[in-house]
């Protein structure tokens, strides 16, 4: 999707351009970054995600009958047409996978979803690793459930938004996307417990430290429905039942020495990351409400560390873009998000901005990458209704 972002009105100007009336509502849903907490969700554990101040945003219109008309602001992809009597997986093409999942997953809840017209619009950087499809999914599922009357809690929200990643465009992903895109607080990080969607917003604001969270989007895409994300996730559930837990969750520090003897090798890293990661999210929660922003960047170091070596979900771009930013200022930084590609975060002075931004383009350029994308985001709030 696109960088710029038009404002409510022009969004409704296009979508009556477009559908030739005006639309019912406008809504949206923000992106996350995730402070803390990879590959954590699915293992029933912690996470630390934040919302972010880019978006994506849908224009809806309900119609009178069961046809959806899908456009996208975004490059030339015309208009796709389905009809929810029939919604296919394996026909849905793009990013019109992710409203017709949403669509489908709410009617497998039994709710009756009414033809609409849609336009769609994001600023959230594709493939970055900052969930650009589950903004879409938060975005159209806030304005179906307002548009039904459904009365949907947001924990209902995201687990229909999961239902439609794993079934219907078949990403076998968690719920920590969601939860930051539906339940984000502006100046918090969420504090999710995946087993039971309980959510602590616990407050993070860089500016006050006189810190700005870097995002170093490294155009190396990757895709959670590719085999790498599925294969982890299947090291993990071998490793809780060779070790007779229902989950990694449930797997202390304290275990670990006695894992080692029961796991084959890579089983064990792949263990050992889920459970030394659950640890430094609980940690930074800890240091957050005692210390500050200021205070976490060892532990952050130390997660990349954990991905890099154990999880082995890094690559050459990413372990680039977190090895100069800390030579140049920044006081921790780490890959975020499902990984293989994607985006780095570097928590950083703003004293040091500028030369850790000029210090990672120079280290790309030099090694012959694609020149990355350099942006700052702040906590942002959740989903909303914006008109």
């Amino acid at each position: 999707m696109g960088t710029a972002q038009p404002g409510t009105a022009d969004l409704a100007a296009r979508f009556e351009q477009e559908f030739g009336r005006l639309p019912d509502g406008v809504w949206q849903a923000p992106g996350r970054v995730n402070l803390i907490g990879e590959h954590t969700d699915y293992n029933e554990g912690f996470v630390l995600p934040f919302a972010i101040d880019k978006t994506a945003r849908v224009a809806v219109g309900v119609r009178p009958d069961s046809t959806v008309r899908l456009l996208s602001t975004y490059g030339d992809h015309g208009m796709v047409t389905a009809d929810l009597g029939s919604l296919d997986a394996a026909s849905a093409k793009g990013w019109t996978k992710y409203p017709l999942g949403v669509m489908w997953a709410l009617q497998q809840q039994g709710i009756a979803v009414p033809g609409v017209d849609l336009l769609l619009d994001s600023n959230v950087p594709l493939g970055a690793g900052l969930s650009s499809s589950h903004a879409i999914e938060c975005a159209v599922i806030s304005a179906l459930n307002d548009l039904t009357g459904a009365g949907l809690e947001p924990e209902e929200m995201v687990l229909a938004t999961q239902r439609a990643e794993n079934d219907f465009v078949g990403a076998p992903t968690g719920i920590m996307d969601q939860s930051a895109s539906l339940r984000g607080s502006k100046g918090h990080a969420v504090f999710l417990d995946c087993r039971d969607q309980s959510v602590q917003l616990v407050p993070f604001e860089t500016e006050p430290a006189g810190l700005v969270m870097l995002v170093i989007d490294t155009n190396v895409s990757h895709s959670h429905a590719d085999g790498g994300y599925a294969s982890r996730r299947a090291s993990c559930e071998l490793g809780a039942e060779v070790l007779g837990v229902k989950a990694l969750r449930d797997v202390r520090m304290e275990d670990l020495e006695e894992a080692a003897g029961l796991l084959d090798e890579v089983t064990y890293r792949r263990v050992r990351h889920i459970v030394t990661e659950n640890d430094r999210v609980l940690q930074t929660v800890e240091l957050l409400a005692s210390a500050g922003p200021g205070s976490i960047g060892a532990l952050l170091d130390a997660s990349h560390v954990s991905m890099r070596d154990d999880f082995e979900i890094s690559c050459p771009e990413l372990d680039l873009a977190v090895a100069t930013s800390r030579a140049n200022g920044a006081i921790g930084a780490r890959m975020t998000g499902g990984g293989f590609g994607g985006a780095a975060i570097a928590l950083t002075p703003v004293t040091s901005e500028q030369q850790v931004r000029a210090a990672v383009v120079r280290a790309f350029e030099e090694a012959g990458y694609t020149a990355p994308d350099i942006f700052t985001v702040t906590p942002a709030a959740g989903a909303m209704r914006i008109s």
